[in-house]
């Protein structure tokens, strides 16, 4: 069979104990939205896992590469699988555990386009419930949820923040990095100052809505609106104010299965992931 292997650069401070943390985590966990660990090698010069191998890379490729392209229901799908990841591991397995660093280069595809969320290095188990703990490591820049940049909180809400601003990347093919964003003006921000202004079709991929239908551009863009009010509400500025993933799931499944009636209706035919 083919596998990943996964080596730990040991000269880096945190290496050791990464290694061991993603060892605890992926050993535990089940589920078929997660990398899985089929085996690992830790001596004193070198440290690695060995994982599926998941042959059509990660999201951020297909999302920037000029060969790649993914249609709605393909992002739509992708979404879910990462989000029943999410909610799994907040409220599936016995203790919570917050990944901490969500996006898109840790989302992985396999030979059917299931989507696989990797690279444990930094998660956190927390005591249960609602539970937060600190850490002093820092997750990705644009990622993070601000109440974890800015004091080094974790909960299970900073994950719900990272997923929202992935599926807004997702959307739109920006990074929450990109140069457009500058003062005070974030991606999340951007993309809820357009959805107040019943204008979402300015900011999503425009690849995302290309027919000359009217039913099929109206089918996609109110599912497109959808997704945008409720990744909105996973990305609220302040914990208290966003959602959990369990009612993130249910939602995107709700869209999804709309989404496929209207574009049923109106004739579309829409390209799903192959049926393992």
């Amino acid at each position: 069979m083919d596998v990943a292997i996964k080596v730990f650069n040991l000269e880096l401070e945190d290496a050791f104990s990464s290694f061991e943390v993603e060892c605890e985590m992926l050993s535990n966990v089940r589920h078929r939205n997660l990398v899985k660990v089929i085996s690992g090698c830790s001596q004193l010069d070198f440290k690695g896992l060995i994982l599926n191998y998941m042959p059509n890379g990660s999201l951020e490729k297909w999302l920037y590469s000029q060969n790649s392209s993914l249609n709605i229901m393909q992002r739509l799908d992708i979404m879910i699988d990462v989000a029943s990841a999410l909610e799994y591991l907040h409220h599936g397995y016995e203790v919570p555990i917050v990944h901490c660093d969500l996006k898109p280069r840790n989302i992985l595809l396999d030979d059917d386009m299931v989507a696989h969320v990797a690279d444990f290095g930094i998660a956190t188990l927390l005591g249960g419930g609602d539970s937060m703990t600190q850490t002093m490591t820092l997750a990705t820049i644009g990622y993070m949820a601000p109440e974890y940049g800015m004091q080094g909180i974790v909960t299970r809400r900073g994950d719900v923040y990272s997923f929202g601003i992935i599926v807004m990347e997702t959307s739109t093919r920006r990074k929450p990095t990109d140069e457009i964003f500058t003062g005070e003006m974030r991606l999340n921000q951007w993309v809820a100052n357009f959805l107040v202004a019943d204008a979402i079709v300015e900011v999503v991929d425009a690849s995302l809505l290309g027919s000359e239908e009217a039913h099929d551009f109206l089918s996609k863009r109110d599912c497109l609106s959808s997704i945008m009010r409720l990744v909105v509400a996973c990305s609220a500025e302040s914990p208290e104010e966003r959602i959990n993933m369990q009612e993130a799931v249910a939602t995107l499944k709700t869209i999804k299965i709309k989404f496929s009636k209207d574009a049923a209706a109106g004739g579309a035919v829409l390209k799903r992931r192959p049926v393992s």
